[in-house]
């Protein structure tokens, strides 16, 4: 049985609905990393609201755009975010994050931000706005990055290797002792 071009019931096209889907895990992911009140979970909140975020560059027809997404904010940014919140962390300090009382002033700048917002899209007029998707000349650039450019792209990725497990190695690694100090 073949899928049909428009999801029944709703009469709206699968793109549209994909979009609404992402787009809301998106700001969910988003809210949960300001609302978090633990910083690894907010930590990987964020990795989620970038994966959303790179389901919406595909669906805009931006693969490469996509793949750099999740090559360089999940796979590099957030996960370098990550070690380094685990590693500085200590037993001692607080384990969730402290918040002012300044919360209320957040929230209604957020709602006038939101509103002037909704106003700008409103009255914006979109003429190229259509069913037809635009294209991208990303193919040039993807042929000279993994063709004319892979060995400097190699060597770059050897390099931060080599600079994640040297501070991973100094973050781990217990002072000895002064020989000549007094026990």
């Amino acid at each position: 049985m073949a899928i049909p071009e428009r999801i029944p019931f709703l009469d709206w096209a699968w793109d549209d609905l994909l979009f609404l889907l992402l787009a809301g895990a998106l700001l969910g992911g988003a809210l949960l990393v300001v609302l978090g009140r633990d910083i690894i979970r907010s930590g990987l909140s964020m990795i989620f609201a970038f994966a959303a975020l790179a389901g919406v560059y595909v669906l805009l027809g931006a693969p490469l755009i996509a793949a750099a997404q999740v090559l360089v904010y999940i796979g590099a940014i957030s996960v370098l975010i990550l070690f380094a919140i685990m590693l500085t962390q200590t037993k001692a300090g607080p384990g969730r994050l402290v918040f002012h009382h300044q919360a209320w002033a957040g929230a209604l700048t957020a709602l006038i931000l939101a509103v002037l917002l909704v106003l700008m899209v409103g009255a914006t007029d979109w003429p190229l706005a259509g069913p037809e998707r635009g294209t991208s000349p990303t193919d040039t650039i993807a042929l000279l990055l993994f063709q004319d450019y892979l060995f400097p792209l190699q060597v770059v990725g050897v390099l931060l290797l080599a600079a994640v497990v040297g501070g991973v190695f100094l973050a781990k690694r217990e002072d000895a002792p002064d020989p000549g100090a007094e026990l």
